[in-house]
């Protein structure tokens, strides 16, 4: 079997008046990301690491941020596109690990809920999706709560 590894990070402020959306989940907190779309960085740095793994460009190739299609677009429907475009050449996910960098809110009580539409949407189980979390120990722009960032790495492998 080929298989294929990719890696993906997103970076999006916090600010005031936006909801906050991770893995696909709206987390109530005082601040939610800015973006074009929803800016689901989690969502947004497995989406990268995807078509990155098959060297299809970035998400912002595939859905530019001067499409006002995509203004505020759920990023599931990005990830359900990503997934296709995958699909289409002819490889599936094998397993997703990721992990989020933000002070504020926590996200252990969401951490399953994110895993199980994660896995849903690109077609494994929920064992094959890792969402980790950290803080930066209130250093830099993400200690200070200004933004939040989100890596992840997936592996492909021939359907």
């Amino acid at each position: 079997m080929a298989y294929r590894i990719g890696s993906g990070v997103d970076y999006h402020r916090l600010v005031a008046g936006r909801d906050l959306w991770i893995g696909g989940v709206k987390i109530p907190h005082t601040k939610g990301a800015l973006g074009h779309s929803d800016a689901d960085v989690l969502l947004h740095a497995i989406c990268d690491a995807m078509l990155g793994a098959l060297a299809l460009g970035d998400i912002g190739f595939h859905f530019p941020d001067t499409d006002n299609s995509f203004k505020d677009i759920d990023s599931k429907i990005l990830l359900t596109r990503s997934t296709a475009l995958i699909e289409a050449k002819g490889y599936k996910v094998i397993n997703i690990d990721s992990t989020l960098c933000l002070e504020a809110p926590k996200i252990k009580g969401y951490v399953m809920q994110m895993q199980q539409t994660i896995a849903e949407i690109v077609h494994v189980t929920v064992a094959d999706v890792s969402v980790k979390a950290t803080t930066t120990e209130q250093l830099g722009f993400i200690g200070r709560e200004e933004g939040l960032k989100a890596y992840a790495t997936v592996l492909l492998g021939l359907k």
